[in-house]
């Protein structure tokens, strides 16, 4: 299970419905466990050469926020992406550069008139879909 705070969902919705058509990319911050609690978001450049369908974020770019959010106190609790025009759940190229294995990936997909929001964990071989819970009352501390 994910948890999210409100503000966390509706930054997620926001940063995809802005940037599309192409596909937007982050890392989630907050508490990792198999119960995730997220309560910031940090956007990070979509560096793929083809970005309307696929995102890739920059190793150097990656790792200082990974130590940004470590120094604040918080874990990497996953990392988020968009798909503009769908699936709503992970893509077979999702599937083909996946790391990070027991981390929560979510996906905000526009395919249909209201946005679908969900999250998966990476085994190492495949996603398993996790529930997500939006916290309503959720702090932003970061």
């Amino acid at each position: 299970m994910i948890t999210l705070s409100r503000e966390v969902y509706d930054t997620l919705v926001s940063h995809a419905r802005r940037e599309r058509p192409e596909e937007v990319c982050g890392i989630l911050a907050g508490d990792y466990s198999d119960h995730a609690r997220v309560v910031d978001t940090f956007r990070m450049e979509n560096v793929a050469s083809s970005p309307r369908t696929r995102y890739e974020i920059d190793p150097g770019e990656q790792l200082a926020v990974m130590e940004t959010i470590e120094s604040r106190g918080y874990d990497v609790a996953g990392f988020y992406h968009s798909h503009p025009t769908g699936p709503d759940g992970p893509s077979e190229t999702d599937r083909s550069v996946a790391t990070w294995t027991g981390y929560s990936h979510v996906i905000v997909s526009l395919n249909g008139s209201n946005p679908f929001l969900g999250s998966w964990r990476w085994t190492g071989e495949s996603f398993t879909p996790e529930a997500v819970c939006i916290d309503r009352h959720g702090e932003r501390p970061l």
